[in-house]
């Protein structure tokens, strides 16, 4: 009798823990992913997805870098490219870094803006062509719609994602910090050019008038990206494909949820949107053990601890003379040296520089030991930074690493040498100051430190609000109408101009009473003196 009431109340005990647990029916998503390092966010935040019991649908392209075709996280859908399309952009690359070492002059940014907007071009030109390969293919279509999707999860970098989800008539989430033409916050929230620095201008959100000047400048290419380079590639789609006609920037204003990545202890304070989500850095977590044969190698470092050298995913080298640069500073060092590095090995590599293929960056960031992290400034790298407390020597080679590596060197966390700029004296510089000034460790700590103090985690950030807009079909009540309108109404430059006119009527009026008083008092004089 006691064992029947034991297990009667056990029963009980597992109903109320049940009832009392947060449900949600596992989901199911269709993902249009961006390749490379945006790749890379995106592959976690579906971990955890996968993790809570949603199903996955990932496109890839054919040709995918680093998105593999069979997955235990996903179902992939596999869409042909008869172009192989990393060419242009390691063309682009190379091209980028060899003007990068001529030094900075005024020809130099015309012929890298050019590259870059040149090499954006193709870009999208080649994933409209996917898009419409897509809508093209019936079967494709059919077995989309008869899946009955709950959500389109996609990286708007590239747009293909978002005119599908306007297509399947699904809701939108974006996995975000870059758009079609820059960063997300300029197409969606108020952004005033007198303190929010575009992204490209190596400005902060403090700006002399000449400087203010430059930060339109700036904006004007952001424009002209969009409007001329961008916006026709994507606008024959929709009036192709969308019924009514759209465009790229209105689709992405009607998105339910940005998930950004970023956060105010990184980001400049902006205004910003109901919308908007912030998950900077949502990849991180506390670090784990390192290999055995590499936890050997860095404990014998002793009290000197280890730098850690790393270019991300995209470039596997720099230039020759300049790795030889670098390897000769490294061998100086007390400190021994983690070196992710593929290009050609070093002539002047000292024995206490670790050259290998792949590092768990996270895990060595994390580590005690570790005092400097020298990266080219991406953005998980920065935030990694950030999470784990390591300052940062940055070496900017291309898109937003410059304005990510600034936003650390304003807060006294880093510092940035361009890649002009690096050489045996200037590097070995740059990197004593990061290691024996304490200063640059505290700020970064102090970052660490709010970064951390949040009542949840960015992770969990961003799988409650996926989960929020499949519960209630999408998130209309917190998107703004002002996508609706037009430019001039927006701004009220049409309420403006009537004010002026209404203004300018009242004076003209008050003027031509004047002016007839006057000119019947005249007549009046003139009579009285004939």
């Amino acid at each position: 009798m006691a064992l029947h009431r034991l297990c009667g109340m056990f029963v009980f005990l597992c109903v109320c823990l049940i009832s009392l647990t947060q449900h949600c029916d596992g989901g199911n998503i269709l993902v249009f992913p961006v390749d490379g390092s945006h790749w890379v966010n995106m592959k976690i935040l579906l971990e955890e997805l996968h993790a809570k019991g949603h199903s996955l649908t990932v496109i890839r392209a054919s040709k995918s870098w680093y998105i593999p075709k069979k997955s235990d996280l996903y179902t992939s859908i596999t869409i042909e490219i008869g172009e192989d399309g990393d060419n242009f952009f390691e063309v682009y690359l190379q091209e980028h870094m060899k003007a990068q070492r001529e030094g900075a002059s005024l020809m130099t940014f015309f012929k890298l803006t050019k590259d870059f907007l040149s090499m954006i071009s193709q870009a999208h030109s080649l994933w409209s062509e996917v898009a419409t390969n897509i809508f093209d293919d019936q079967n494709m279509i059919k077995r989309l719609i008869d899946s009955q999707y709950d959500l389109v999860l996609t990286d708007p970098a590239m747009a293909p994602g978002v005119v599908l989800a306007k297509y399947l008539k699904l809701p939108l989430v974006l996995n975000v910090r870059w758009i079609t033409s820059g960063e997300g916050h300029f197409v969606l929230a108020p952004s005033p050019l007198s303190y929010i620095p575009v992204p490209g201008s190596g400005l902060t959100d403090k700006m002399s008038f000449i400087q203010r000047i430059k930060n339109i400048f700036f904006y004007s290419i952001v424009l002209f990206q969009q409007k001329f380079l961008v916006g026709p590639v994507y606008d024959a789609i929709c009036d192709k494909y969308i019924d009514g006609g759209c465009d790229i920037i209105s689709l992405l204003q009607e998105a339910d949820i940005w998930l950004f990545r970023s956060d105010f202890v990184f980001e400049f304070s902006r205004p910003t949107m109901p919308n908007v989500v912030y998950i900077g850095g949502f990849q991180c977590k506390p670090a784990q053990p390192l290999p055995a044969e590499l936890e050997e190698f860095v404990q014998s470092a002793g009290q000197h601890g280890v730098i850690i050298m790393t270019l991300g995913t995209l470039v596997n080298a720099l230039p020759e003379e300049v790795t030889d640069e670098i390897a000769s500073v490294f061998a100086k060092m007390p400190q021994k040296v983690i070196w992710r590095h593929k290009g050609k090995r070093p002539s002047t590599l000292g024995h206490n520089t670790l050259v290998v293929d792949w590092m768990p960056q996270k895990d060595l960031l994390g580590h005690p030991q570790t005092k400097v992290f020298v990266a080219h400034g991406g953005t998980n790298g920065v935030q990694e930074a950030i999470y784990y407390g390591v300052p940062v020597l940055g070496i900017p080679l291309f898109f937003d690493q410059y304005d990510n590596l600034l936003r650390l060197q304003e807060r006294g966390a880093g510092q940035i040498i361009q890649l002009a700029d690096v050489n045996g004296h200037n590097f070995e510089k740059a990197l004593h100051k990061l290691l024996h000034q304490e200063s640059y460790r505290q700020n970064m700590q102090r970052l660490s430190h709010l970064h951390r103090d949040q009542p949840i985690t960015p992770m969990e950030q961003a799988v409650f609000w996926v989960e929020y807009v499949m519960r209630h079909k999408g998130a209309p009540h917190l998107r703004t109408e002002a996508y609706k309108m037009p430019w001039y109404s927006y701004y009220s430059l049409d309420v403006l101009l009537l004010l002026l006119s209404v203004v300018s009527a009242l004076l003209l009026s008050i003027f031509a009473i004047f002016r007839c008083l006057c000119c019947q008092r005249r007549r009046k004089i003139k009579t009285k003196q004939s």
